[in-house]
């Protein structure tokens, strides 16, 4: 069959014309799989949170949501590959405090800017963090905590010079005029085995951390930074009772997409992440880890994105305590 000179010339005019048209005329997003950075080794929280939601997400999604380690820097290496990913919503991260509001403040050369390269998709897990101490330590309470630190050295263990365990410390300190030493270690597995031999008196690390090892009577969780108590250890008091004003503190897992990713996409993935969050079995087994659920209020892109630029904030007046710099 021949085509006539006229058709051929208004198939040739209209093919501009498509090129401008919106992205959805061509395919709805997501019509392929999804990968899901997460910028640590696998074994973590991140990479625990990472597989969850992609487990949760891919069937409202209708795609497979493909895990991918990339692990190195405290996190930067990963989420420095996602910022400069196309921003169509086929390259997410799992962000969390490191990458996102701590290496800000402890590393000098990020190759990129965690409040202007992302867009927030949502929250979906918070850890919050607990001050535990060793059997050996008698006390018991925050306010008696603060007055033995007075009459005897007490050193408190972290993951790192410059983790979020070391800001919550810094913070804690500053609110209570505890003396106390900070003793940083390579990471949160490094620090538990010195603490359970009594090797440190304690430390500031995750409430899922220290959980097992107070089931078992072998640490004293004497206050978590969460706004209520938790469920699987309901007879530690919140910072908040221990007379610490509004303190609050976690680390933090959600999913972010490249800055200039379209409303839409960022729209499709955050039902899709809430849709997740609302699963009981889901649910179930991040409470399981010693966790908390999230609140609705922070599972859309609006709430992290205030989350973070708050925590951001909060770890640059931590820092500037600790006298940390860039390096």
């Amino acid at each position: 069959m021949s085509i006539s000179r006229r058709t051929l010339l208004t198939t040739f005019a209209a093919a501009p014309l498509a090129s401008l048209l919106p992205r959805p005329a061509f395919a709805a997003y997501p019509d392929k799989a999804i990968r899901l950075i997460v910028p640590f080794a696998a074994g973590g929280n991140a990479d625990l949170v990472g597989r969850l939601m992609s487990e949760g997400m891919s069937p409202s999604l209708g795609q497979t949501m493909v895990v991918e380690n990339r692990a190195g820097a405290g996190g930067s290496l990963g989420a420095g590959q996602v910022a400069s990913a196309p921003p169509d919503g086929y390259t997410l991260l799992i962000g969390s405090n490191g990458p996102l509001t701590v290496n800000p403040f402890v590393q000098a050369k990020l190759s990129y800017d965690p409040i202007k390269d992302f867009v927030a998709i949502g929250l979906a897990n918070l850890a919050p963090h607990a001050i535990v101490l060793h059997e050996s330590i008698p006390a018991k309470t925050v306010p008696e905590l603060v007055a033995l630190s007075k009459r005897q050295p007490i050193t408190i263990a972290t993951s790192g010079a410059g983790s979020a365990g070391h800001m919550t410390l810094v913070r804690f300190i500053a609110a209570t005029g505890a003396n106390l030493t900070h003793v940083p270690y390579r990471g949160g597995a490094t620090l538990v085995p010195d603490m359970l031999a009594g090797t440190v008196s304690g430390g500031m690390t995750e409430m899922s951390t220290a959980l097992p090892h107070y089931k078992a009577g072998k640490l004293r969780i004497v206050a978590v930074a969460s706004a209520k108590r938790g469920a699987l250890a309901p007879d530690v008091p919140t910072m908040i009772e221990s007379g610490l004003k509004d303190f609050l503190a976690a680390s933090y897992v959600g999913i972010l997409a490249p800055a200039k990713t379209p409303p839409d996409v960022v729209a499709t993935l955050e039902q899709a992440l809430i849709k997740a969050l609302a699963v009981k079995a889901l649910q179930d087994k991040f409470l399981a880890t010693g966790a908390e659920l999230v609140a609705e209020s922070l599972q859309n892109s609006k709430g992290f994105g205030d989350y973070i630029k708050k925590e951001f904030a909060n770890s640059a007046e931590a820092a500037k305590a600790a006298g940390l710099k860039p390096e």
